[in-house]
């Protein structure tokens, strides 16, 4: 996949002439793989792709998007743990007790 973007990438003269349309794609094709590893292996192993997958995709912001979804799956509070307000802090142990029960 990452061969592929370098293609789109090399194919182009100039950075106007990039396909970047076709690049976006890749990217979100990317990970899409990552959710789907992680709804087969788990979360930490969707967590590890995107791990790998990071340098590939700087500056996207579907790789924080996908990142504290995995999370939200894994059963991470971090987030609810840090927020002062009570109503996002509810919200968020919601969300990991949603998908708890969605494992069983």
């Amino acid at each position: 996949m990452s061969a592929a973007i370098a293609a789109v990438h090399d194919e182009a003269a100039p950075a106007e002439e990039t396909d970047w349309a076709q690049i976006l794609g890749l990217y979100d094709l990317l990970v899409r793989v990552a959710v789907a590893a992680a709804m087969v292996h788990g979360p930490d192993h969707g967590l590890r792709l995107v791990a790998e997958l990071e340098g590939q995709l700087k500056g996207n912001h579907r790789v924080e998007a996908v990142r504290g979804h995995l999370r939200e799956m894994a059963g991470d509070r971090k987030a609810a743990e840090r927020t002062a307000s009570l109503p996002e802090r509810n919200y968020l142990l919601g969300q990991v007790a949603r998908l708890r029960e969605g494992e069983c």
